[in-house]
Formats: C-alpha cells, structure tokens, sequence
C-alpha cells in the first residue's frame, strides 16, 4: 500500500474521462441505470447497517478551471456518467453545477479571481468582524457568482430535462465562509473573546445559505440528489452535505458549542446535517456524532486520498449503531482497500465505501472484496 499522498497529481481523486454532449448522451439508459441503483440506496437508507459502493467519477478539471465552462462542464460530467455505468456500484453518479467555495461570502461584495489555469479564488475584503457586521449583504442570487450558479443549475436542468440526479454547489458552512471574509488569526480571538459577535455573524452567513439553497432547490426539483457534492449521493437519501474542513482549527467543544448550531439551522430544512472535512478529524468523532440530526459524515481514509488522511480508523467505530452513515473515500489499489475496509469496519455501521479503483474489472474485485467483509 502506497504510504503517501502523490503531490505531483493535481487532483489525486479524479478520474480522466471523454466529454460528451447532451444530444449524444443516452440519458433514458442513465436514468433507467440510476433508478436502479437509487433503489439499492433506498433499502440501505432504511436499514440500521450495512455497506454500499461507490465509485466516484470526479472530473477534476470541472472542479478546478474548467468549473467556468458550464457547457464543458456538463459535457465532461455527461462524460462521467456514462464511465460509470461500467463500474459496479451500488450508488449513482450525478452532476454537480459548481463554482468555488466563496459563494456566501461574495454576498458581502466580495467578487472572484479567475486567473487562467486555475480555480477560482476569493479574497478576504474585511480586517475585522466589527467591519463585516457592518454591511448589510446582497442576496446571494443578486451576486455575480450566486447568479453564474443558479444559470448553471438551469442549463443543467435545460439540457438533462430532469433525467439524471443533479446536486446543489458546493455548501460551506459558516465557519469555512469565515476565512473568505476576514483574517482567521483574527477570528480565533473573536472566538475566545467575542464569542456572541461570531455567533451573530454564524447566524447571519446561515440565513443567506438556507435562503440561496432554497433558489436552487426550486430549479432542481424531483432531480436533487442529496447529501450532494464531495458525498455519495441518491435521490433516495436526504441531508444536506456541508463543508466544515476549519473545524479541525478550534476545539471539539468550541465546534460544538459555536458552530455547529448554524450547521443544524442550515442543513434541518434539507433533511439533516452532512458533515465533512478534509485532514484526520478523527480527534472531532465524539463532538461530530453529536451534531443534531446528523445524517451522515464523510473522511479521508487512505494515505493517497488526502495528504492529511486519518490512520485512527478504529476511532470511527464508534459509528457503530448509531444509523449515521459513515461516507469512507479510500483512493488505492484492492490491496488499500482491503487493509483500510477490514480496520474502518465494524458491525452495526452504516458505510460507504468510495473506491477509485481504475478498470471495471478491479472495481468489481473491489465491490466483491467490500460487501465480504462487512457482512
């Protein structure tokens, strides 16, 4: 087993594909692939335990450059779709209208840099939480990006007429917006000492997300695969999937405490909280578990995964019967996946295991090697 990440690869969980265009694809045969999958995904979204397979078909240029293009966009992502349907699995692919993770931020006139080649980017406008707490915010919807999303969203629905499961943009929690609005070295003093002027702004970035998931939504529809995007995802299953990668920068109780109630706020009205962050948060389990409503969380459980991958697996057993889906992206060989599913399982749990294994053949090793242990 590989024992370190690759930082020569710019995206170490994507997977190269073909573009195709919408009048090439055949979306009756998606549609009728994904409807049987998303019935796998209802009976395992109602039993206490068990696992599913997922094989992920991340096109990494559409979450970096090529994330402007929404006709690229779709085209590599229709790309991806059909790969997939050569992978056994027992959870659907689906496509993700995304543009950065700065988009409740730009609400404070923040506006994105493209340079070329690269993923866009914003930067913080504020030096201080007083500075932020004195402007009064566009709708999101109003903004340059929030606008470019919900276009995005439209020609995706335009073009696949409802057929394929389609998710919201990437969704950050308020304190991952923080860092698009002001300095973090300033907002961990806030947190120790101004401690109600960050709830106030928590509450204030959550109101103009539930309100700028709520447009999405309505475009969407029928179609909404959730929790959404960086998650195994069905229209089968509810919850809405939020980043929160900063939260491995305060203490489990201060998460607990101080952020994680605006999570809840946003993510209840989608069916329940979905967390995630990249790194170990395996030091966060019991704070995580304790989030209100928690439907499911998602980590990085193998060395080329994520460069800061968790080795505590066994401190995940504590997802055991608690029916919160454990989302397990395990990047490697069958060997990897062997060594990392056989220390992450135990019974009661309730996992995805998310492989990126490279040919139909080893993902079906793979998918036969996964369901054996955790019987």
């Amino acid at each position: 087993m590989a024992k370190e990440f690759d930082n020569q690869l710019a995206d170490a969980q994507s997977t190269h594909v073909l573009p195709v265009k919408p009048e090439d694809f055949d979306f009756d045969r998606y549609a009728s692939s994904a409807a049987n999958l998303n019935n796998t995904c209802s009976d395992f979204w109602q039993q206490k335990s068990g696992v599913a397979v997922y094989r992920r078909m991340r096109v990494g240029e559409c979450f970096s450059f090529g994330c402007r293009d929404m006709k690229r966009s779709l085209e590599l992502q229709l790309g991806a779709l059909e790969k997939s349907m050569q992978f056994k699995a027992d959870v659907p692919n689906f496509l993700e209208p995304w543009y950065g993770i700065g988009t409740v931020a730009s609400a404070f006139g923040g506006d994105y840099i493209w340079l070329e080649g690269n993923a866009p980017a914003l930067k913080s406008r504020f030096s201080s939480i007083d500075e932020v707490l004195t402007v009064e915010p566009k709708e999101i919807a109003q903004t340059n990006i929030g606008r470019h999303t919900l276009n995005m969203v439209e020609y995706f629905m335009e073009q696949t007429k409802g057929r394929v499961p389609v998710s919201l943009t990437d969704t950050q929690s308020p304190l991952n917006m923080i860092g698009h609005l002001y300095p973090l070295d300033q907002f961990f003093m806030d947190l120790m000492l101004e401690p109600e002027k960050v709830i106030r702004l928590f509450d204030l970035l959550a109101d103009l997300s539930i309100r700028f998931n709520h447009e999405q939504v309505r475009l969407i529809g029928h179609a909404l695969a959730s929790p959404g995007h960086g998650f195994a995802s069905s229209t089968k299953w509810k919850g809405l999937g939020m980043s929160d990668d900063n939260a491995i920068m305060i203490s489990p109780e201060q998460y607990l405490e101080l952020a994680a109630p605006c999570v809840e706020k946003i993510c209840t009205p989608m069916g329940g909280p979905v967390f995630h962050s990249c790194g170990d948060w395996s030091g966060w389990v019991d704070s995580v578990l304790q989030i209100k409503g928690l439907k499911m969380a998602d980590g990085a459980f193998s060395p080329q995964t994520d460069p800061g991958a968790t080795n505590s697996l066994e401190e995940f057993h504590k997802f055991a019967n608690t029916g919160i889906v454990l989302n397990a992206r395990i990047v490697g060989d069958l060997e990897t996946i062997r060594e990392q599913v056989s220390r992450l399982w135990s019974p009661g749990m309730k996992l995805v295991v998310v492989t990126y294994c490279e040919t139909p053949g080893e993902q079906e090793e793979a998918y036969r090697l996964i369901h054996e242990i955790c019987r």
